[in-house]
């Protein structure tokens, strides 16, 4: 195993989902349950690594026919394009 890459890898996915939309559905759920905790963690564990595998298979198949250096530009681009909108947003809310 790449302990680098598995490091690099958790460590960037743990920040990104830190207060993210999903992160914030999880704990809503597990706050309006009292017994379902572990299903609550169960479940969203689940679609977090059925999410990940989509993303690991689509990847590798983009990765053979895409060369890397676009992958990371696009990718990088649309991380950009992203964050410049939520912030074009939240100049609009007036708030």
């Amino acid at each position: 195993m790449d302990w680098k890459l598995f490091a690099t890898t958790f460590t960037a996915v743990f920040l990104a989902e830190l207060g993210d939309k999903t992160q914030i559905a999880t704990l809503g759920f597990a706050s309006g349950t009292d017994k379902g905790h572990w299903t609550v963690f169960a479940a969203s564990a689940a679609a977090l690594v059925a999410c990940s595998a989509m993303a690991v298979v689509a990847g590798a198949a983009l990765g053979k026919v895409i060369p890397m250096v676009w992958l990371e530009r696009v990718g990088g681009l649309l991380l950009v394009v992203a964050g410049a909108w939520t912030l074009w947003k939240s100049f609009g809310s007036g708030e």
